[in-house]
């Protein structure tokens, strides 16, 4: 469904992706990793179509997409930004419309059908009580939810989101996932960038490390997530056990010396107040 072939692409004279080699299948869910400047973003970017990229191609269902036009995209793969600027003064209900622009005729508005997905797109997304809200109203992390709505509402069969979630609370986090994870089992295909490696790690079934604009490790997501992968690519110690519920695997940063317990001395220091605590009883 998605190729690139020695992929190279940047942003002036600066290269930041370089010779990126990459296969999705239809129906994947796959998380980009990495390192600050490793070239997540920019992978997501070139993908969409919105950033020229300088040599190598990048097909989608054989297209390339270099020779598609911005419709033809738009149909294809819907893209959530880590943030949207809104200059506007925008109905939410209006942003998320915005997702069936591909579908219009040239002279076309909006149909019932389409107001219909927009509204579905923000049931599920828990962002209908902001239909007619403004979105320079609403704070950062209620107008992401209602860019991903505007996502759902477009109806592709690929979505691309980049840091999609970082600025929502831990639960709306798990809600948005569980939701992305149910359209995966639908078959939408899903590549995600982000930074939160345990939750990549709960929701991904692959992960694509990157480093340096290159692709240092990719596979499932238990054979790729381990200590020693881990701790190389980020360059600090790291530490991975099992989530004790879906026994996905969980990293723990490490801190330096002076922040570490010393779990010999913790135990130490408990069983002498055992001791003080029980001769006081006496």
């Amino acid at each position: 469904m998605i190729e690139m072939k020695a992929l190279s692409c940047g942003y002036g004279k600066r290269e930041v992706l370089k010779g990126i080699d990459l296969q999705l299948e239809a129906g994947e869910l796959v998380g980009i990793l990495g390192p600050n400047g490793s070239g997540k973003s920019t992978l997501i970017l070139a993908l969409s179509g919105v950033l020229s990229y300088r040599s190598g191609n990048i097909k989608v269902d054989g297209e390339e997409i270099a020779r598609t036009t911005a419709r033809w995209r738009a149909r294809q793969m819907a893209s959530v930004p880590q943030k949207s600027e809104f200059t506007f003064p925008f109905k939410c209900l209006s942003v998320v419309l915005m997702g069936r622009y591909p579908y219009l005729s040239r002279w076309g508005g909006y149909a019932e059908g389409d107001m219909n997905k927009a509204l579905d797109a923000m049931e599920q997304t828990d962002t209908i009580q902001f239909a007619q809200r403004m979105v320079t109203e609403v704070s950062g992390g209620e107008a992401q939810r209602v860019i991903i709505a505007r996502a759902l509402a477009q109806e592709t069969g690929i979505l691309l989101l980049d840091e999609a979630t970082s600025n929502l609370d831990v639960a709306k986090k798990i809600q948005i996932f569980d939701l992305l994870k149910r359209k995966n089992a639908q078959g939408t295909t899903l590549l995600c960038a982000m930074h939160d490696l345990n939750l990549a790690a709960l929701y991904c079934k692959r992960l694509i490390f990157l480093k340096d604009g290159r692709i240092v490790l990719d596979g499932p997501t238990d054979e790729t997530f381990t200590d020693k992968n881990l701790s190389k690519i980020y360059e600090t110690d790291v530490r991975v056990s099992k989530h004790p519920v879906t026994g996905s695997p969980q990293a723990h940063f490490v801190p330096g010396p002076e922040d570490r317990i010393d779990h010999a001395d913790h135990r130490a220091h408990g069983s002498m107040e055992s001791t003080l605590m029980g001769d006081r009883d006496h």
